[in-house]
């Protein structure tokens, strides 16, 4: 079968039966996963909303709902394997397995430098950022490659490719997502499997940063923060997870794409 032929079966497929779609990190309000949540549904596909916060996740589902989409809702944190497996299970029981993982929860850091990070800081903002799509991506990995063409998007960062848009605990997180990402990408390809990841700037989300007053690194990092340009909406990251698990990117294996408004370019 041809290349071409493998894609066209892909998007008929999409289109009559919708995949199995599970974001993280899809229950904030203002977020990019509840906009990528949004956005799969509309097209047809069934969506496993995972956050932390239970009541969140209901909103997203019941707005997929009253617009006519399937979705179901599971809470828990997913540095917890229990969590995890019980989220992997979930979706398979729904929606007959995984087609579609999107690792887009995070956490910010206090925008604090190396010698300011203190261990609770770092350990939280790396348990969540990296160790809890580790954990998905391995549970899930299984039936991803059941599907012959599964698909990962990660949500990386402008910190994933740079040293100035975030404190230590962040930036070394989303370059591990970085990382992880190529990795599967060269690990799988060859059983179907894509991996890319997005790299946003500054984007209106409700994402929280809370800086020490005074420290280094907020102080350090203002300068770079100047260049970020215009603020993006969570709905223009979105549109390039979908983009990136759809057929029309079945060539691009292993990407950080940044979706910055040319910030990384400066």
């Amino acid at each position: 079968m041809s290349d071409d032929t493998s894609a066209a079966t892909t998007t008929t497929s999409d289109r009559a039966h919708g995949r199995s779609v599970l974001v993280t990190g899809a229950g904030s309000g203002a977020g990019i996963g509840r906009a990528a949540a949004l956005l799969f549904a509309a097209q047809g596909d069934r969506v496993v909303v995972a956050d932390i916060d239970e009541a969140g996740a209901d909103r997203t589902v019941a707005e997929i709902e009253a617009a006519g989409g399937t979705a179901l809702a599971v809470a828990g944190d997913l540095s917890d394997q229990s969590v995890v497996d019980r989220l992997v299970a979930s979706a398979v029981d729904a929606f007959g397995g995984i087609d579609v993982l999107v690792n887009n929860a995070a956490v910010m850091d206090r925008m604090s430098a190396l010698g300011e990070t203190d261990d609770t800081e770092w350990e939280r903002v790396v348990r969540i950022n990296l160790t809890a799509p580790f954990l998905l991506t391995r549970a899930a990995l299984p039936h991803l490659l059941a599907r012959g063409n599964g698909v990962i998007v990660n949500t990386a960062s402008a910190a994933s490719l740079r040293g100035g848009a975030a404190g230590a605990a962040y930036t070394a997180s989303k370059h591990g997502v970085a990382g992880l990402t190529k990795s599967l990408a060269v690990m799988y390809r060859d059983k179907g499997l894509r991996a890319n990841a997005i790299a946003p700037g500054g984007t209106a989300t409700g994402i929280q940063v809370d800086p020490v007053p005074g420290a280094t690194g907020p102080g350090v990092l203002a300068a770079y923060m100047a260049n970020v340009g215009r603020v993006a909406e969570a709905e223009e990251q979105a549109a390039v997870i979908v983009f990136l698990a759809s057929a029309a990117a079945s060539n691009i294996n292993g990407a950080i794409l940044p979706v910055d408004n040319g910030w990384s370019a400066v």
